[in-house]
């Protein structure tokens, strides 16, 4: 069965991390889904639209025919998410991707029972948060399918390029934009690549 890896991210702004892992989730399915999300427990810097722009250039840029931003899946809610995936994808195997920093959150989301119970969950490790084998336990008890993904992700951290302006953290392709845009603080008469 195909398999299809959604992930969704607040892409405030999209990290050399989010390119490594969609990358890499490549590597791992037959096709990988994202999309930028209003995220309920975030604060985001800047609107949807411009954040879905973003990560449309990260995507076009990484330039592989199995990867896509479907924005049509952005939801607050991943159970709302994922009903309008297994409408599109019928017959796939969906793999709903988290980073280790959210595996303990998942059955405190809405409709939680729901959503593990019908795709599996991917958690992979970030740098500074381990992997909690009690949250593999209650997830699994709940009846979720639980993948663990072992992808070497660099440390990054949108919150971290936003507050400091670290243009290391940002994919090449969008350093320009950001400049340009005056997004995050970087300016067009700064270099971020300096940074």
């Amino acid at each position: 069965m195909t398999t299809v890896a959604l992930l969704g991210t607040s892409a405030d702004p999209p990290t050399c991390g989010h390119q490594a892992l969609l990358e890499q989730l490549l590597d791992h399915h037959d096709r990988v889904v994202t999309w930028a999300s209003d995220n309920p427990g975030k604060r985001h810097a800047l609107p949807l639209a411009q954040r879905c722009s973003l990560l449309k250039t990260l995507v076009q840029a990484i330039d592989n025919p199995r990867l896509s931003q479907v924005q049509e899946l952005s939801s607050p809610w991943a159970i709302t998410t994922l009903r309008r995936a297994e409408a599109l994808w019928p017959d796939h195997h969906l793999s709903f991707v988290v980073g280790s920093d959210l595996a303990d959150q998942i059955l405190r989301w809405k409709d939680a029972d729901q959503l593990v119970r019908h795709c599996r969950i991917t958690i992979v490790p970030r740098e500074g948060w381990p992997i909690a084998d009690d949250a593999i336990h209650q997830l699994q008890s709940k009846g979720a399918e639980v993948e663990l993904l072992p992808l070497k992700i660099p440390g990054t951290a949108s919150s971290n390029a936003r507050r400091n302006h670290d243009a290391s953290q940002i994919p090449a392709v969008l350093r320009p934009l950001l400049q340009k845009q005056g997004f995050y603080g970087f300016s067009a008469t700064s270099d971020p690549a300096a940074r």
